[in-house]
């Protein structure tokens, strides 16, 4: 066990990764201990419900590196408390406390006492989660309009864990990501404008509440991801902004965002960022953070227009070496100290190496989101159809580098905001075909290698964009279109998450093989996917909307192949052009392959064909042989 004066001279090495054990406020029998690091400030004192907030409150007394420290009897868990700072230029600002477990609901701003003493009932999901191994099907949810009481106000921590965890678990998703649940002063930064990075937001209720809520998806067996912006924090006045009269845990403007930039070379503040990421890992039992703003963060000139404003590293780039050392050291901390679990990089740019360890030059992260493919299919999928042939390459060149790092197809939440449309209002064609599109576009990327992620809506094809003032648009549920839409959503999961082959091998070409790739006249793509244990799966998706009868398709093993499932079926909406008996091979060659099945490709749809062995009897093989231009049926 470290002692006090180890962790505080870590925490100035930027090496300590518990930092909420020692900064912030700890509650006891006999009152509170309050820590704070303001090196700069003339005085600290902390004010509070403890002493009907006097501006005199109670002193903290500094040590020789700027750590203010001070119990209070007065001051129980529950009250509310702020720092009140006599900075280095005379200032005198009221704080939140960085270090702060939970606050007050806005429009307040003060910190929280609060003590970490939940009762998880998790301990099997954390001990199987040590395996990192399984599909991941992420659910993207925003806790504040995924749905709403009848006057507006929001859902708690709890009721969700009664209505979004069940639903999450029949929908047959593997994972959920969280936006932001650290505390933010307002409501429309949806929490990327972040206050508090230990603190959670009060909106939905306390500590507790949201460890209950992450106990009923870990029972559930659904893993939890939650967001975390490690790039910027908000300006607000009671927040990390010249917190000690001084820029102390900032490093100037973020372009264009109106907020203030980490400075990573700071080791206080590298402790501050690495202990705040494993603070959700290991005190919420998070089962893997998103980190928001990656390239924001790699980037010196990020943001910055003015060729004249312009700097650069001492390699000459514009590379930012203490951030990008910072995300390094986070992921191997989280690899040592947060076992099983996962951080994944919004990283927009073409920056290499993100899922690479850093001994080998890369950041380090475990995925990285797939922001050419997301760009590329709605691209692809908002285009007419008589112009969708000159366009197939948009379908396609993602497979040029979808090896190249570790990928998750993120169809997120900022596709459907800033007059994007939502997914099936980018559809074209009339009402059946947008909804055929829509399903269709949840296929293709099940089947792409990749893990998957959908915002919330997308999965019953609400039309209107995401509006995080009000919940989502349930009634639409009453309608059979997009009752069909969830129906099969629900289905494509529960067939992702059973069939290995769609994602036990997604990151290398051992999991995937084309069959076709260049039929851009009937704008068919074609192709295998594979697991380690020999399950095979054939992916038909049609992005016309004709169907087509009898249509040969080269596969890679002789025998049987049954469809396990095709977005046309009608209980989805579909037209019902369906293969609904065993397929057999015939040694005719096609696309390449020595034998190949004959089947109906449905119109503006997919189908997912399993390969279910070689044909046991010489008889009923020799009669498949003989029947090149027939369908044999069993």
């Amino acid at each position: 066990m470290k002692t006090r004066s180890q962790k505080l001279a870590e925490w100035r090495d930027g090496r300590l990764f518990d930092a909420w054990t020692v900064f912030g406020s700890h509650p006891g029998d006999t009152g509170t201990d309050f820590t704070v690091w303001a090196p700069n400030a003339r005085s600290v004192r902390v004010s509070g419900d403890f002493c009907s907030w006097d501006e005199w409150g109670y002193p903290l007394v500094r040590d020789e590196s700027g750590v203010w420290s001070g119990h209070v009897d007065a001051a129980m868990e529950g009250m509310y408390y702020k720092y009140v700072i006599e900075g280095a230029d005379g200032s005198t600002a009221w704080k939140a406390d960085p270090f702060g477990l939970t606050g007050e609901l806005r429009p307040g701003t003060a910190s929280r006492i609060w003590s970490l003493a939940y009762d998880w009932g998790d301990n099997d999901w954390m001990e199987k989660r040590r395996s990192m191994s399984g599909p991941r099907n992420i659910y993207e949810v925003h806790l504040g309009s995924w749905r709403r009481h009848e006057d507006g106000s929001f859902l708690s921590y709890d009721e969700l864990a009664e209505q979004l965890v069940p639903y999450v678990a029949d929908m047959g998703y593997t994972h959920v990501e969280i936006m932001p649940v650290m505390e933010h002063p307002f409501d429309g930064s949806w929490g990327y404008q972040c206050v508090g990075f230990y603190a959670v937001t009060s909106r939905y209720g306390d500590p507790d509440g949201l460890m209950r809520l992450i106990d009923a998806f870990h029972r559930a067996g659904i893993g939890v991801i939650l967001d975390w912006v490690p790039g910027h924090f908000c300006r607000d006045s009671h927040g990390l902004g010249r917190f000690d009269g001084t820029p102390l845990y900032e490093a100037g403007d973020m372009p264009g965002w109106g907020t203030y930039k980490f400075n990573y070379e700071k080791y206080e503040v590298r402790s501050f960022l690495i202990s705040s990421a494993l603070y959700w890992l290991q005190v919420y039992h998070a089962d893997g953070i998103r980190v928001d703003g990656v390239s924001a963060m790699l980037y010196l000139n990020f943001g910055v227009d003015d060729p004249q404003k312009k700097v650069f590293n001492k390699y000459g780039d514009e590379g930012n070496l203490a951030a990008i050392s910072l995300l390094q050291e986070i992921n191997d901390a989280v690899g040592h100290f947060a076992l099983g679990t996962a951080t994944y990089a919004e990283e927009s740019t073409a920056w290499p190496l993100v899922t690479y360890p850093p001994d080998r030059g890369g950041l380090g992260f475990h995925y990285k989101w797939d922001m050419g493919w997301m760009n590329d299919t709605l691209r692809y999928m908002s285009t007419d159809f008589d112009w969708r042939k000159n366009c197939h390459g948009l379908l396609t060149f993602s497979m040029m580098y979808a090896f190249s790092e570790n990928y998750i197809l993120a169809l997120s939440h900022d596709e459907v905001v800033h007059g994007k449309r939502s997914l099936v209002g980018r559809m074209p064609g009339d009402w059946w075909r947008q909804f055929a599109g829509a399903r269709l576009l949840q296929m293709y990327a099940a089947a792409h290698p990749g893990g998957v992620l959908s915002f919330m809506g997308s999965e019953f094809a609400q039309f209107i964009e995401w509006r995080d003032y009000e919940g989502l648009q349930w009634f639409l549920l009453d309608y059979d279109t997009h009752r069909g839409v969830q129906s099969f959503v629900r289905e494509l999961n529960r067939v992702y998450r059973r069939e290995a082959a769609l994602w036990a091998d997604d990151h290398s070409w051992n999991g995937f093989q084309w069959v076709d790739a260049d039929n851009n006249e009937q704008g068919i793509l074609s192709f295998v996917r594979r697991s380690p244990d020999g399950e095979v799966i054939l992916c038909l998706l049609n992005f016309q909307y004709e169907s087509r009868e009898d249509w040969r398709a080269g596969v890679p093993l002789p025998g049987k192949w049954k469809e396990i499932l095709s977005s046309d079926e009608e209980r989805f909406g579909g037209s019902g052009k369906r293969n609904p008996r065993m397929l057999y091979t015939t040694k005719k060659p096609c696309h390449g392959q020595s034998q190949s099945i004959r089947l109906t490709v449905p119109p503006l749809g997919g189908t997912f064909l399993k390969y279910m062995g070689e044909i046991k009897h010489a008889s009923r093989k020799n009669k498949a042989e003989k029947e090149t231009d027939k369908q044999i049926i069993k």
